[in-house]
């Protein structure tokens, strides 16, 4: 399929009456889109409140907002195929912190962008909550450094948690 402009296009899923949920851990399902704005810096960011897991050990739910934002390079994540993609963890095991690292290397892999982060706000099990941050900035530009400075003092400031 291609654009207005004549650039190859890979959407198939926005739109589709016929949507197939992935029942288990679905990288596949990403599709990108071809930044219009390649020579802007600009964020893009997405709040997935309702985002699930399974704790590989217990095979209970873990319930989280994930928040990813990313500095886009020529290529843009679907936003429907985003939400198929973090919809397939639902039955998929694996711990916090790792899920916040595939969500990341997996988009890093889908876009190259310039800059990405990933933030789990995961509820309370056990009486405690975890939140594992991972972020990724382009080797040999700006953005590398941005990441290291922001991996820094990414909690500097923490929200009130007063909704979990």
């Amino acid at each position: 399929m291609e654009n207005q402009r004549g650039q190859e296009q890979s959407i198939t899923l926005l739109g589709s009456q016929n949507t197939r949920y992935p029942d288990n851990y679905a990288p596949e399902v990403l599709e990108t889109f071809i930044n219009k704005h390649p020579d802007n810096d600009y964020f893009v960011k997405f709040n997935c409140p309702e985002f699930t897991s399974l704790c590989p050990i217990t095979g209970q739910p873990d319930f989280a907002n994930i928040v990813i934002s990313y500095v886009p390079q020529e290529k843009m994540v679907e936003s429907k195929s985003l939400k198929l993609y973090l919809f397939s963890f639902r039955n998929h095991g694996d711990f916090h912190e790792d899920c916040v690292n595939i969500i990341m290397k997996d988009l890093i892999h889908l876009m190259e962008p310039k800059y990405i982060e990933v933030w789990g706000k995961f509820t309370p099990r056990g009486g405690i909550s975890i939140d594992p941050y991972c972020n990724y900035g382009k080797p040999g530009t700006p953005w590398e450094d941005v990441a290291k400075t922001r991996l820094f003092q990414h909690d500097m400031y923490p929200e009130r948690v007063d909704n979990r």
